[in-house]
């Protein structure tokens, strides 16, 4: 899930769990991004599809900083690995677990409408960053000349309807730029920055009600 995509390529009825960074050896092993709260059992929803179909078993080697050296089916050269720097696996959603109230998926979030407390729209959700202090959800809409970042929190985004597709947000002081048409007003735009790829698996807000 690169952050900029909203990853509408997904396979129905599936998730996003993990992606592949490059080779590793000359082997066919491939570096191997984990995107579950529980990295390791990436290996156990498998096997794991990509977009266009294509399926792989897979067999965890060795951790890695920010990931696994790992191998997938059909995949035994350097060349090959390589030629896979980038796509995302996917597993049916019913091979993963349950949430407790107020976790989510960051598929679901992602591609959600973000309105303020007043209704007024704010932009939609194309990525989730832990950034090391809590989940933030990277917003893009019109009127946004950089995407903004809101902090996942129970404060800031006391409502999440997955039924409805939006979430509602109370977002602090500099998060959005001032509105001049008597929307809810908050204030600045920050530089989200790109960023690295979002993790699509678990996902916990410090609390809040949600749906």
């Amino acid at each position: 899930m690169t952050a900029s995509k909203a990853h509408d390529d997904a396979p129905a009825g599936h998730v996003c769990v993990g992606a592949v960074a490059g080779a590793y050896g000359v082997r066919g092993e491939v570096r191997l991004k984990s995107f579950c709260a529980e990295p390791a059992a990436i290996a156990d929803y498998a096997p794991l599809v990509a977009a266009d179909g294509r399926s792989f078993s897979v067999t965890l080697i060795r951790p890695l900083k920010d990931g696994y050296a790992a191998r997938l089916s059909g995949v035994s050269t350097r060349e090959q690995a390589e030629a896979l720097r980038g796509l995302r696996l996917y597993a049916p959603r019913e091979r993963l677990p349950s949430l407790p109230e107020d976790e989510f998926y960051h598929a679901d979030l992602i591609g959600l409408e973000v309105v303020s407390v007043g209704g007024a729209p704010l932009g939609r959700v194309i990525a989730v960053h832990d950034h090391g202090a809590g989940d933030f959800l990277e917003i893009a809409g019109p009127g946004l000349t950089h995407t903004a970042l809101l902090p996942f929190t129970r404060e800031a985004a006391p409502t999440v309807d997955l039924a409805a597709g939006r979430i509602v947000a109370d977002p602090p002081e500099g998060v959005f730029p001032a509105r001049g048409d008597g929307a809810d007003a908050a204030h600045g735009a920050d530089d989200a920055g790109a960023g690295g790829d979002a993790p699509d698996a678990l996902d916990a807000r410090d609390g809040g009600d949600g749906a």
